[in-house]
């Protein structure tokens, strides 16, 4: 168990949700999704975690879109934290990333194609920022200890690990669920990916069920207009009702606990 920001993660702590776009476009879009997903958690009493990429570098098309620039995205997420008083998430893909978000933001990111890389995770380490490493696709659940051990070597031991789907066959992933429990035998908080995996509320549900301390949607409030994963982003007007069913079934599983 540990603080980001104002909210505790871990041990049997109320689940947290890590949300917002995929990435950032504008300031008008993800000042107005930060602030409504907010509004909701507050009504709901769910800690939250604002999430957004300041540029996506692992773009499988040379066309796909990637940044509205750097520290012009930089700065929007600086102001989310600040204006809006919001814990933010985004995502790095080098080390020198690191030295131009760590004043802006309060957890790093490692995408799941870059859990392995030993200096990526020592540096994020080093950022005495909390780090969610995303399971590699091509990964067993018990080798992210490997991942864990290099950002911890650091002595920074505030790690979250990310369960995002395991490749079945060419373009299918599928979850384990058995994943999550082998994963929180490493000793750190667990997060449920539940829009990259298979992009499926379903997934939510289940893996709330089989007990997660954060769950990571991708919310977007026009994901049929959104520059990135348009296809996976979960509706905004749909949140509530979703994060409803899964606060429900987070304070029956931690009952029994």
């Amino acid at each position: 168990m540990f603080n980001i920001g104002n909210n505790q993660i871990g041990s049997n702590n109320p689940l947290v949700l890590i949300a917002g776009p995929c990435v950032v476009e504008s300031e008008d879009i993800t000042m107005r999704t930060a602030e409504d997903i907010a509004k909701i958690c507050d009504k709901l009493k769910i800690p939250f975690i604002f999430k957004s990429s300041f540029k996506k570098a692992n773009r499988t098309s040379l066309k796909s879109f990637s940044s509205i620039g750097e520290e012009v995205a930089i700065k929007i997420l600086r102001k989310v934290r600040d204006e809006l008083n919001l814990t933010v998430l985004t995502d790095i893909h080098k080390e020198s990333d690191i030295e131009l978000i760590k004043d802006s933001v309060d957890v790093i990111q490692i995408p799941a194609f870059l859990c392995r890389q030993t200096d990526l995770l020592i540096e994020a380490g080093k950022s005495g920022l909390a780090v969610n490493i995303k399971k590699g696709q091509f990964l067993a659940p018990e080798d992210m200890k490997h991942a864990a051990e290099k950002v911890a070597s650091t002595g920074n031991k505030r790690i979250l690990l990310t369960e995002r789907g395991t490749t079945f066959g060419y373009h299918n992933l599928v979850v384990d669920m058995r994943s999550l429990v082998i994963m929180r035998e490493i000793g750190y908080p667990v997060v449920m990916d539940a829009t990259h995996s298979v992009q499926l509320p379903s997934k939510a549900r289940a893996s709330t069920a089989v007990g997660i301390d954060a769950l990571f949607l991708e919310v977007h409030p026009e994901p049929e207009k959104a520059l990135s994963d348009a296809a996976s982003q979960l509706p905004l007007h749909q949140l509530e009702p979703l994060l409803k069913e899964i606060k429900e079934i987070d304070n029956l599983v931690k009952s029994f606990k």
